[in-house]
């Protein structure tokens, strides 16, 4: 089964890192690539990835690939996934 939420990307950070919440419901991403050549949508992709446990093959970016605020999907879900998020959203560790 497919998960799907909402992203906020801040490209060109220092490092790497996921958490905290933006706006009503948007999960917080801060990533170290550029937004040049898709370059940030695929960390965004691999950060993904390692938060929730999955393939970077598993996790896609469906709506707003060329925005700040996107659509990512994950599919397959872990069974754990919106544990996770909502974790992730409070900016606390994932285990």
């Amino acid at each position: 089964m497919a998960f799907r939420f909402a992203v906020r990307v801040k490209p060109g950070a220092r490092k790497d890192q996921v958490g905290g919440c933006w706006g009503e419901n948007a999960l917080v991403i801060a990533v170290a690539a550029p937004a040049v050549e898709g370059k940030a949508n695929e960390a965004v992709r691999a950060v993904l990835a390692k938060a929730f446990g999955v393939r970077r093959a598993d996790v896609s970016v469906v709506a707003g690939a060329r925005g700040r605020d996107k659509i990512v999907e994950l599919h397959p879900a872990p069974g754990d996934a919106a544990e996770r998020l909502s974790r992730l959203l409070a900016g606390q560790p994932v285990p």
